[in-house]
C-alpha cells in the first residue's frame, strides 16, 4: 500500500478501478486546515490526465507494470503475435491495443509490451526504425525551396513525407514516435 504523503513521480497504483502514474504532485500545508497533496495523474492505459487533491493519509494499492521485450511474429487479422525471446513464450495482443506509431513495426522486430496483472494494455515499438522505400516518386530538379517533402511508402505500407532526394530503394530511418524521417540508413 502507498499514501499520498509517499507520493513520487512515476509512482503507480490503482484509483477507482484505473491504472494511473503520477505525473507531478505538491504537498499543500495551508495557513488554515489541514495539508493536502494535489497530484496529476495519467491514466496508463487510456493516455488521460486528471488533477485531484488527497488527503496525505489516503492509502492505495500499488501496481506493478511489468515491461518485457518481445519479438512481434506476426498477425493473422485482428491478433498480432509476440514473444518472448527467452522463454519462447507467446502471447497474442488485440489490434484495437496497438498503437498508431505500430506501422513502423516489420516481423521479427523487438517491442516493450506493457501489462499489469496478466492483461497486456500497450505496446511501444523500437524508438526508431530502419526501413526500405518501396514507391515514391522521382524528385523535381530545381525545386531547391527549403524543407520540401514528398509522399513515400514504405515496407511495411506506412506512409510518410520524406526529403526530395530520397529515392525509390532507399533505406531511411525514422522516429516512431513522431512519424518524421531522420537520415538515410
Amino acid at each position: 500500500m502507498i499514501s499520498a504523503g509517499d507520493f513520487k513521480n512515476g509512482i503507480t497504483f490503482e484509483l477507482e478501478n484505473a491504472i494511473v502514474s503520477v505525473v507531478e504532485f505538491q504537498h499543500v500545508k495551508p495557513g488554515k486546515g489541514s495539508a493536502f497533496v494535489r497530484a496529476k495523474l495519467k491514466n496508463v492505459v487510456s493516455g488521460g490526465t486528471v488533477e485531484r487533491t488527497f488527503n496525505p493519509n489516503e492509502k492505495f494499492r500499488e501496481a506493478f507494470i511489468e515491461r518485457r521485450l518481445m519479438q512481434y511474429l506476426y498477425n493473422d487479422g485482428e491478433l498480432y503475435h509476440f514473444m518472448d525471446s527467452g522463454t519462447f513464450e507467446q502471447i497474442p495482443v488485440n489490434k484495437s491495443i496497438l498503437g498508431d506509431n505500430f506501422r513502423f513495426v516489420k516481423e521479427n522486430d523487438e517491442c516493450k509490451v506493457l501489462s499489469c496483472n496478466g492483461n497486456v494494455f500497450a505496446v511501444e515499438p523500437p524508438l526508431f526504425a530502419e526501413l526500405l522505400i518501396t514507391f515514391t516518386e522521382p524528385g523535381v530538379r530545381g525545386d531547391t525551396a527549403t524543407n520540401v517533402t514528398k509522399p513515400a511508402t514504405l515496407e511495411t505500407g506506412a506512409e510518410i513525407r520524406v526529403p526530395l532526394f530520397i529515392n525509390q530503394g532507399d533505406k531511411i530511418r525514422i522516429d516512431t514516435r513522431t512519424s518524421e524521417y531522420i537520415e538515410r540508413a
